[in-house]
C-alpha cells in the first residue's frame, strides 16, 4: 500500500487527506471510499485515461482507494492526480521518496493534462500547517499557491512531468513565483458625476467609514455611476485584506491563473440571483455568494425592490455580523462578507416620483407596495438613505468637474487612519459599547439625537446607526469630538427615520 497526501476544502480553509492505494489479486476492480463526492468518484476514468497516455499499463487486479479521514467529505476534482500518483507508486512504476514531504492537487485530463482547480491557496496553507515542504500543482495555480510562505510550490503540465520529478528530474516541475495581479487598470472617476453633492457627499462618508448606502432616485439620476466610483475612494487593500480576497477567489475558481487579488472586488448581481447566489450555499459543499466574493469590497444591488424578497431578507444577519454561516450535514462553512453595501432603487415603480419635469404615474397604492418590497428591518441596517434627484441641465453642461477620485481617496484614507489607530476597525463596525468610549456626543449633539427619537422615532438600531456616521463625519472633518453639527449631517444623511426611503426629493 502507498500513501499520498492532498487536501479537501471546507468554506475558506483546506484539511490535508491522505489518499492511499491497495492493488491486490482478483478481478479486476477500482474502488474509491472515505465520503467521496460524485466528482472524486468520476476519478476513476480519469486516472485510468492519464495513467495510460502517460505511457504506463494501468494495473490489473482489485484496486481498493481510501480517501482519510472517512468522516470528512471529499469533493472537487483536485483528487485525481493524487490518486493516479498513488496507484503508479503502489503498483511500483514511480518511487515514492518524494511522496513523504509532498502534497499533490490538481485535476487529470484523459490525456494526462493537469488541469488547475479550485482552492489551490488553500491546499498550500494546508501543507504548511501540516509540515509538507512541497506542493504539487497545476501550472495555472502556480502564482496563488506561491503566495504561502514556507512551502516550495512545484508546477506541472502533465502527469508525465510529476513523474519525471518523483524519478529526481527537478527541470520538470519548475518553481513556481508569488505574483500579485495588476492595480494600475484605470478606475471609473469621481469627476464623471456632474453635479449630486448631496449623493458624493454620501458616497465619500460610506468609503470612509465602511457604511451601508441606499440611494433612491428616478432612471438616469446618476445611482449608478455613484456605485461604480466607490471602489477608487477606498484605500489599497494591506496584504492580509488581499490574502483574504485572494482566498474566496480561489475557492470560487475566479482565480485561475491569478496571483494575489490587489484590487478591492465590485460586484453587481443581477435582481434574479436567488438566494444561493447572493449569499453562498448549494450542495454538497456550500460555495460562497457574491456578498462573500464582495468582502473588502463593494457588492452593488441595483434595481432593489426587483430582488425576491426571500433573499434580500438573507442578507439582514451578513449586514451585521460581517461574515455568512452556511449549515451543512458536514458542518457549518463560515465565509468572510465585510463588504460595503450600494443598494440603488427608484421612489415608485415609474421612477418619476417626486421629479418636476416628469409627472408620476403611479397610484398611492402602486407606491406602497412597490416601496414595501424591501422590508423595514433591511433597510434600517442601511446606514445612510439618500435621495438622488435629476441632474439639472446646467450641471451636465458645466464644463468644471467636480472632485476627483484621487482627490477624494484622500481624505477617506486620512479618516480610516484614523480610525484604524483609535480602534483597530471601521466606524461601521462599531459596537454599542465602542460607540460609548470613541463616539460619545457633545451636549448639543446628545439633544438633537434625542429630540430625532422622540419626534422621528428612531430605533435602537437606527440611533446606533447615526452615531456611527457622525462618528465618521467628525474623522472627515479632522474631529477628535462628535459635535451637533455633525449629527445633523448624519441625520440629514439617514432619510426618513421610519425605516421606509423617502418618496420624493
Amino acid at each position: 500500500m502507498h500513501s499520498v497526501t492532498s487536501s479537501t476544502v471546507f468554506g475558506v480553509q483546506a484539511t490535508p487527506c491522505h489518499v492511499e492505494v491497495d492493488i491486490a489479486g482478483g478481478l479486476p476492480s477500482f474502488d474509491v471510499v472515505g465520503l467521496a463526492e460524485v466528482a472524486v468518484r468520476e476519478a476513476r476514468v480519469r486516472v485510468r485515461g492519464a495513467v495510460c497516455h502517460a505511457g504506463f499499463s494501468f494495473p490489473v487486479g482489485r484496486i481498493a482507494v481510501n480517501l482519510a479521514p472517512a468522516h470528512l467529505r471529499k469533493d472537487g476534482t483536485g483528487f485525481d492526480l493524487p490518486i493516479a500518483v498513488a496507484v503508479l507508486a503502489a503498483h511500483g512504476d514511480v518511487p515514492a521518496t518524494r511522496l513523504d514531504d509532498a502534497l499533490l492537487v490538481g485535476e487529470l485530463s484523459l490525456d494526462g493534462t493537469v488541469r488547475p482547480v479550485r482552492g489551490a491557496l488553500l491546499a498550500a496553507e494546508a501543507a504548511r500547517r501540516s509540515g509538507r515542504k512541497v506542493v504539487v500543482v497545476a501550472a495555472d495555480n502556480g502564482a496563488e499557491a506561491a503566495l504561502v510562505g514556507g512551502v516550495e510550490v512545484r508546477m506541472v503540465r502533465h502527469l508525465r512531468d510529476v513523474i519525471a520529478w518523483l524519478k529526481g528530474d527537478d527541470r520538470a516541475a519548475p518553481v513556481a513565483v508569488p505574483r500579485a495581479d495588476d492595480v494600475d487598470a484605470a478606475l471609473p472617476d469621481l469627476a464623471d458625476v456632474r453635479g449630486q453633492p448631496f449623493a458624493r457627499r454620501a458616497v465619500e462618508i460610506a468609503a470612509a467609514g465602511g457604511h451601508h448606502v441606499l440611494l433612491v432616485g428616478g432612471p438616469g439620476a446618476g445611482k449608478t455611476m455613484l456605485a461604480r466610483r466607490l471602489p477608487g475612494l477606498l484605500p489599497p487593500m494591506t496584504d492580509d485584506e488581499a490574502l483574504e480576497v485572494t482566498r474566496i477567489a480561489s475557492v470560487a475558481g475566479l482565480n485561475i491563473g491569478g496571483g494575489l487579488v490587489r484590487r478591492r472586488p465590485f460586484r453587481a448581481p443581477h435582481h434574479s440571483t436567488t438566494s444561493a447566489g447572493l449569499v453562498g450555499g448549494g450542495a454538497p459543499m456550500a460555495r460562497p455568494g457574491e456578498l462573500s466574493l464582495a468582502h473588502r469590497g463593494v457588492l452593488f444591488l441595483d434595481e432593489l425592490p426587483e430582488f425576491q424578497r426571500a433573499t434580500l431578507e438573507m442578507l439582514r444577519e451578513p449586514l451585521e455580523s460581517g461574515e455568512v454561516a452556511l449549515s451543512r450535514a458536514a458542518g457549518v462553512v463560515v465565509y468572510p462578507a465585510r463588504a460595503v453595501v450600494v443598494a440603488a432603487m427608484n421612489p415608485c415603480p415609474c421612477g418619476q416620483l417626486g421629479q418636476a419635469r416628469q409627472r408620476c404615474r403611479c397610484s398611492a397604492v402602486d407606491v406602497a407596495r412597490y416601496q414595501g418590497r424591501v422590508s423595514g428591518p433591511l433597510l434600517d441596517r442601511l446606514d445612510l438613505h439618500v435621495d438622488v434627484p435629476p441632474v439639472d441641465l446646467a450641471s451636465l453642461s458645466s464644463s468644471q468637474p467636480g472632485e476627483s477620485t484621487a482627490v477624494v481617496a484622500v481624505r477617506v484614507a486620512a479618516a480610516r487612519a484614523v480610525q484604524q489607530a483609535r480602534q483597530q476597525k471601521q466606524n461601521g463596525q462599531l459596537e454599542p459599547a465602542d460607540l460609548l468610549r470613541h463616539a460619545a456626543l457633545d451636549d448639543d449633539g446628545r439633544a438633537l439625537v434625542m429630540r430625532a427619537v422622540e419626534r422621528l422615532g428612531l430605533s435602537g438600531r437606527g440611533y446606533d446607526r447615526v452615531r456611527r456616521v457622525a462618528r465618521t463625519i467628525a474623522d472627515l472633518d479632522g474631529s477628535d469630538a462628535v459635535r451637533a453639527v455633525h449629527v445633523a449631517e448624519a441625520l440629514q444623511l439617514r432619510g426618513r427615520i421610519d425605516g421606509r426611503p423617502r418618496a420624493a426629493a
